[in-house]
């Protein structure tokens, strides 16, 4: 059975909704999720949105990007609020989790830092994790993943199959 589960969604934003509301379902059947989701602030048209992440499963929710100025063109990712998202994620996953979902592998997890640690000991608990994944990183996951990664569709219905697969699977072992 694939441990990490991927999806990307065409929209922009559509992946941070769909892992939202697939954190609020998993959580409603009873599961211990643990993670973060994304939670993007629009701003004036000229301005790129605000990028919060909630900590699963009860926060806090983190301002994840710094404002660098109208003319800016560089990564806006603040990392130290980063690392302090990650600091309560690998908190929650050691009191115990169901499901670990990440927002999105992006260009600290492909640099070796953000998530991937965490991701790393999810897997290693056999713990199932699914990440958002755009196009600009969907090959270094690939590398890290070395095989272990199933794309999934963007949907509530595919994302639940597939849990529900895998905790099938873990029963059954």
């Amino acid at each position: 059975m694939y441990s990490i589960a991927t999806v990307r969604s065409p929209g922009r934003g559509d992946t941070d909704l769909l892992l939202a509301r697939f954190a609020e379902h998993a959580t409603g059947r009873g599961l211990r999720v643990c993670g973060t989701v994304q939670i993007n602030s629009e701003r004036v048209p000229a301005h790129a949105c605000d990028m919060d992440i909630k900590v699963l499963p009860d926060g806090p929710v983190l301002r994840i990007s710094q404002a660098l100025g109208a003319g800016s063109r560089g990564c806006r990712l603040d990392p130290a609020a980063l690392e302090q998202a990650v600091a309560g994620v690998e908190r929650a996953l050691q009191g115990g989790a169901d499901l670990l979902i990440v927002n999105k592998f992006g260009k600290m997890e492909a640099e070796g830092r953000g998530l991937r640690g965490v991701i790393a000991e999810a897997v290693a608990r056999s713990i199932p994790v699914l990440v958002g994944v755009n196009g600009l990183n969907a090959d270094a996951l690939e590398d890290f993943a070395a095989g272990m990664r199933q794309p999934l569709a963007p949907d509530i219905a595919a994302l639940s199959a597939w849990l529900d697969a895998v905790q099938a699977g873990r029963a059954v072992a």
